[in-house]
């Protein structure tokens, strides 16, 4: 969870102490964060992965609840009427209430500890579908670039052949450009190695996908053969 953060809004400055002491003697720490209702009137571009609520001045909770997002995961350990309870969930669906009984902070620190592991299980997802959107990307440039070889060497054959030619009579041309048309001839001919070397990549890839193809399919039989 150290990839995880926890903000703690309360103005009991003892409750407060009490559930960060218990935090620290945990194996896994999220990044926590303490504030008051006073001071949490700026905290608009805050964005915890969970907020443990405690006891507040009178009036402040509804104040400190409009400023978060709906989605937010929160854990309410201020006292609540029933009816307010129900007002709140419906608006915020990851609120869960913690009665302040003897056990309250043993209670927060399990509920918090399977929120903040859905988030990084949340986390994880997103960044998975990112790197496959990437590779999925890269994929259709590769894609596109083996269907283009075959006009990409053909354009090069025709500048590498004509700044041949070219080369050939080189008393027809000045000094300047015959060295401009040596330098075209390079450049060229370093873009075809840079296209030969694409063209083994690719293969490479392919024989690759063949051969793990392959394994899967002899895998496969060698489970279940047939009959």
């Amino acid at each position: 969870m150290r990839d995880t953060s926890v903000l703690i809004l309360t103005d009991d400055a003892e409750f407060a102490r009490l559930l960060s002491a218990c935090w620290q003697v945990e194996r896994q720490l999220p990044g926590l964060s303490v504030v008051t209702s006073d001071l949490w009137k700026n905290g608009d571009g805050v964005c915890p992965d969970l907020v443990v609520i405690g006891p507040l001045q009178e009036g402040k909770l509804a104040e400190a609840l409009r400023t978060m997002e709906p989605n937010v995961a929160v854990i309410l350990c201020a006292p609540a009427e029933a009816q307010e309870l129900a007002l709140l969930r419906k608006r915020y669906p990851r609120l869960l209430h913690v009665p302040l009984r003897e056990d309250w902070t043993q209670m927060v620190l399990l509920l918090a500890g399977e929120s903040l592991r859905r988030t990084q299980a949340v986390k994880q997802v997103k960044r998975a579908e990112q790197r496959a959107a990437e590779n999925a990307s890269e994929a259709m440039l590769g894609r596109y670039m083996t269907d283009m070889k075959h006009s990409v060497n053909n354009a090069l054959t025709s500048l590498l052949g004509n700044a041949e030619l070219l080369l050939l009579e080189p008393g027809q041309l000045s000094a300047q450009s015959i060295a401009q048309i040596k330098t075209i001839h390079t450049m060229a001919m370093r873009i075809n190695e840079i296209m030969q070397r694409f063209s083994s990549l690719a293969s490479e890839v392919r024989e690759g996908e063949t051969a793990s193809q392959g394994e899967t399919e002899e895998a496969t039989a060698s489970r279940y053969p047939r009959r």
